[in-house]
Formats: structure tokens, C-alpha cells, sequence
């Protein structure tokens, strides 16, 4: 029996609403020849262009993982409408419902989000997205945003280095994995 190995978690954190395509795609396609798990809130958006992009890359050894914010109410465990994307391959329905400008309240998916990730990718979004990444910040994640600008992202935090040229990210997110692993040699970041 082969022994699974720990792949790390890459999440990637962005718009709700605007898929931003031409980074998504790039992202999720990266993250899958990469051999990461791809971890997203499950929504539509960019996390729906960035899961698509990722299942679509037919070598791919990571899942597709979705934390997905409960509907409110007296419908505890059941998902708001429209989560998951069809492209999530694991749901994990939490009990909390609160997102956008809530994103960084005790009753917010988002912490789970960022907890869970090794290292967070941040793309262009608005207040939920900053949310995740003072979570990143506040919870020592390692966290980077490819960006055309920090203004993207309004309320980015200061620490979160803003890079324009996706092989700085994927330099920094190698490497990050690398440290969540444990060492410093070359791999796909398998641990």
C-alpha cells in the first residue's frame, strides 16, 4: 500500500464576485502542476476561476478543497446558495456565517481559510479579502498578493508583500512550503 503523503495546502484568497481570470487560471494551474492541494472559500468569483483552472490540470496530484460559510439562520451545516462552485472536489460546510466586511469576526469561515492553508496567495478582492490576509498576518501564515497594485486589494496590510511578476510568488510560495515541511531541498513541496 502506497503511504499518502502530506501535500501542502496553498489558499488562495480573492473576489467573491470578479473571477479575474487571467490570474486565476494561472494560479490554480500552477498550483496543481505543483503538486499543492488548492484551498478557497468555495464561492464563486476568483475562487471559482482559480478550483476550475485547478481540476482542469489532468496530472494533478492535489484536491480541491472549499470552506464554505453557513447560510445563517436555523439552518446550521447547510451551505448559502451558490456554495460550493461544482469545481470544489471537498466541501467542508462550517457553521458560520459570517463573511465580506464580517470576514475577520469569530463567526467567520475565514479564519479556518487561513488556518488551514500553509501559505496564502492573495488576489484582487475588497474587504473579505483584505480580511484574510490580516488573518494571515495575525496568525503568522506566510502571505503574498499578485497584484497590478496594493490599491486592488483595499486595507491590505502593510505586511503583506504586493508582487507584480508571478515568479516572485511562486519563488515565495515554494519556498514557504518548503519551510512548512521542514527542510530546504528542491521537491514539488511534498511532506
Amino acid at each position: 500500500m502506497e503511504l499518502l503523503q502530506r501535500r501542502p495546502v496553498v489558499g488562495v484568497m480573492g473576489s467573491g464576485r470578479e473571477p479575474h481570470v487571467q490570474r486565476a487560471r494561472r494560479v490554480g494551474e500552477w498550483i496543481a502542476r505543483a503538486g499543492y492541494h488548492l484551498l478557497t472559500g468555495g464561492g464563486a468569483g476568483v475562487m471559482a476561476a482559480v478550483t476550475e483552472a485547478f481540476v482542469g490540470v489532468e496530472e494533478r496530484r492535489g484536491l480541491a478543497i472549499g470552506i464554505l460559510p453557513a447560510a445563517g439562520g436555523d439552518s446550521a451545516g447547510a451551505a448559502r446558495p451558490g456554495y460550493p462552485n461544482p469545481w470544489v472536489e471537498i466541501a467542508v460546510r462550517t457553521h458560520l456565517p459570517e463573511v465580506g466586511a464580517h470576514g475577520a469576526g469569530a463567526a467567520s469561515r475565514n479564519h479556518l481559510n487561513v488556518l488551514t492553508s500553509d501559505v496564502v496567495i492573495v488576489l484582487p478582492g475588497s474587504v473579505g479579502t483584505a480580511s484574510e490576509a490580516r488573518l494571515a498576518v495575525r496568525y503568522g501564515r506566510p502571505c503574498i498578493a499578485w497584484l497590478a497594485n496594493r490599491g486592488d486589494v483595499p486595507g491590505l496590510p502593510d505586511a503583506v508583500p504586493v508582487e507584480s511578476g508571478f515568479p516572485a510568488v511562486e519563488a515565495f510560495v515554494r519556498a514557504a512550503c518548503r519551510s512548512a515541511r521542514g527542510d530546504q531541498g528542491s521537491g514539488t513541496g511534498m511532506r
